[in-house]
């Protein structure tokens, strides 16, 4: 794989709560052949804001690799996990180049719900885009694909993902987490707030709310119509979640 672009043009590091990328990102392997994965910009920001050269990084929704990616080129350790073997092989072949000073990338099949392999208390930043329960799914066959869930079942079973950031995650450290909303009946259904409620009920701190704004999202042709038909707007944002595991633990 002959890599010509190693790092965004012209980066500067996000400086408010509303983040907005044109781009996709394409330097590294980056590309947007992974439904749902997010831009690059994103992580590479919250690595560089949130972690240290070094570090160890967990991402328990890999996907299609962006974190991993990130964390590579940044000297960053990182295990990404993932339930779907398709995945992970698809991060393998992300990651598998040659950088000078790059980290170390570990992958493993698994239960974002159930890390028993990840000790306790061992992980420096936690950077993950999960699925949207019922919006896209990323296997035909896997039972606990989160994926795969009504959105009443997703929201029941981020409680067992929470608790296990938080007993990964040290004591000090952060997670970063992007979730987004849907639509029911007409009517929002706000599952990014219900997942930081459960972060929060799970013993994190917010530490920032960040809104990240969506491209492609434009009113035109079927969505415009029925957008006026039906009465509701395209939802265009996300929610970036900045979580803070305190340094006096809960018991």
């Amino acid at each position: 794989m002959k890599i010509t672009k190693w790092e965004p043009d012209n980066f500067e590091l996000e400086m408010t709560t509303v983040w907005s990328f044109p781009e996709r990102g394409t330097w590294a392997t980056h590309d947007a052949k992974w439904r749902g994965n997010w831009s690059p910009y994103i992580p590479r920001n919250l690595l560089l804001r949130y972690s240290q050269e070094g570090d160890f990084v967990l991402d328990q929704f890999a996907g299609g690799g962006t974190t991993l990616v990130e964390a590579k080129l940044l000297n960053r350790n990182v295990l990404g996990v993932d339930v779907n073997p398709a995945a992970l092989e698809r991060c393998c072949e992300k990651t598998a180049f040659e950088y000078e000073n790059a980290g170390q990338v570990y992958t493993k099949q698994g239960d974002a719900r159930q890390l028993g392999f990840v000790p306790n208390e061992s992980v420096d930043f936690i950077c993950t885009h999960p699925p949207y329960a019922d919006i896209i799914h990323y296997s035909e066959d896997i039972d606990y694909d989160l994926s795969r869930f009504p959105v009443k079942q997703f929201l029941e079973e981020m409680n067992s993902v929470a608790a296990e950031y938080f007993r990964v995650l040290k004591p000090g450290k952060f997670c970063a987490i992007l979730m987004g909303d849907t639509r029911k009946k007409g009517c929002v259904t706000p599952m990014s707030f219900d997942v930081m409620k459960i972060f929060e009920t799970a013993g994190f701190t917010a530490k920032e709310i960040i809104i990240k704004k969506q491209h492609n999202c434009k009113a035109t042709g079927y969505w415009k119509t029925n957008s006026v038909k039906y009465n509701f707007l395209l939802l265009a944002h996300e929610y970036l979640f900045v979580f803070r595991k305190d340094s006096t633990v809960k018991n």
